[in-house]
């Protein structure tokens, strides 16, 4: 999938990884970078400083589970494509305070998805065949490897923290979605 012209949201923009991607996005594809993010312990704004003031870079401090905004960014900028770096990180803070966890990483996707499938649903047929959503997960939810080993796709769940377990659910989420949701014959009386 091509992007070079389009627009796409990421959002968790201003974080280690997301920022990594609204730069190459930027300079090598020319693609115009919507960039949500809440700018919580993990967001910095210094670290967009690259981008600096690029023509294609859109910033806006915001929350996935605002749907007002969300919504309002997906029709006023109509993305190719939603990249989902957002989420409350690191397993000690989790521990400490799981609670911000399970409004992010549970909440605020299941926000972020219904709003792209909204928005999914008002494109014409041949823009729905090349919008995506992409959601960035992390190796925590296979649990522990221990000094030795690796994971792959076929390795069981098997989330440890509260981190892992939301990040777990937000993975499940996003599977669910698409199946019942964005394959032939979705079932639309769940939005009834």
């Amino acid at each position: 999938m091509s992007l070079e012209g389009d627009t796409v949201l990421v959002t968790g923009g201003a974080g280690f990884i997301g920022r990594w991607l609204v730069e190459q996005l930027i300079f090598q594809e020319d693609v115009r970078v919507i960039n949500l993010d809440k700018l919580t312990y993990a967001g910095n704004l210094d670290s967009l400083e690259i981008v600096g003031t690029h023509p294609n870079h859109i910033f806006v401090q915001g929350d996935i589970g605002d749907v007002e905004c969300v919504s309002y960014l997906l029709r006023a900028y109509h993305p190719k494509a939603i990249v989902n770096f957002a989420a409350e990180s690191h397993v000690d803070r989790s521990i400490d305070g799981p609670r911000a966890f399970l409004q992010t990483n549970i909440n605020g996707t299941f926000e972020l998805l219904m709003s792209a499938y909204q928005y999914w649903q008002d494109l014409k047929e041949e823009k729905r065949q090349d919008f995506r959503f992409l959601h960035v997960s992390t190796d925590e939810v296979y649990g522990s490897l221990g000094k030795t080993g690796k994971f792959t796709e076929h390795t069981p769940y098997a989330p440890n923290s509260p981190y892992s377990a939301t990040k777990a659910a937000s993975d499940h989420l996003l599977r669910a979605f698409y199946h019942i949701l964005w394959v032939p014959g979705f079932n639309d009386k769940l939005f009834q």
